[in-house]
């Protein structure tokens, strides 16, 4: 990893990872870089955010973005994808659908979180549908770093996604959980969330990353296996799941 990421604004996670907080909402955006490819995690709120974001991973690497990879199709996740012209786009089985299926609906929570509405208007009506579609897990090679991709959901969507990147030297692998993990807030749960099916979403990441992963949530700071449990305990009792 390049030394220039801190300076321009970014968390170095470990060797080739880093991610940033975006103003706003706070969402992570995460890079993973290889030899042949520079992976980018989920692509921010409006094509301008990606836009700033591609520049910003371009001028650090040095070399363009090549893959994208959706954690769950929420406007602060998704709407910055169409900057990444010509990018491999990957996401959770049946978001494609979705998100051809209620781009209106996008627009419309993107302008009620606050985003300006010729802004949300233009990133809805080029909303990027992943190319590749993971049903159970999905490995992309970047060139020396294989990067796995986990459809670790349903929970706080139909369509969540997690991140897996391998820890290199005996490093701690870094997971990249989307919105199933918050550490800024209380776990949000819309009218698209799974609630009872949430905890065993949770338990699924725990078993993929293992108990010496840094997990990073889709808001807030990185978090343990600790942290990720005490929150699937306390979605579990708010929702009244039994246990497994």
């Amino acid at each position: 990893m390049h030394s220039g990421w801190e300076e321009a604004g970014w968390e170095r996670l470990g060797d080739g990872v880093a991610r940033r907080r975006m103003p706003g909402w706070d969402e992570t955006v995460g890079v993973i870089t290889g030899s042949a490819g520079v992976m980018i995690v989920d692509t921010g709120a409006t094509l301008r955010d990606g836009a700033d974001l591609r520049r910003a991973i371009r001028g650090v690497v040095g070399r363009e973005v090549t893959h994208v990879a959706l954690t769950h199709p929420h406007f602060d996740h998704v709407l910055g994808t169409a900057a990444f012209a010509g990018v491999e786009v990957f996401g959770a089985a049946g978001l494609d659908e979705l998100l051809l299926r209620e781009r209106d609906a996008l627009r419309l929570s993107a302008v009620r979180h606050g985003v300006d509405p010729d802004a949300a208007a233009e990133a809805a009506d080029l909303v990027v549908r992943p190319h590749h579609l993971v049903h159970g897990e999905l490995t992309v090679d970047l060139g020396g770093r294989s990067v796995l991709l986990a459809n670790v959901g349903p929970g706080h969507t139909a369509h969540d996604m997690a991140v897996l990147v391998p820890g290199r030297h005996g490093a701690a692998e870094i997971v990249f959980c989307g919105d199933l993990v918050e550490e800024s807030g209380e776990p949000q749960a819309g009218r698209d969330a799974q609630p009872l099916r949430w905890p065993g979403a949770l338990d699924r990441l725990l078993a993929l990353g293992g108990e010496d992963a840094v997990y990073v949530p889709g808001h807030g700071a990185a978090v343990n296996a600790g942290f990720v449990r005490e929150q699937r305990d306390a979605l579990a009792a708010r929702f009244g799941v039994s246990p497994a």
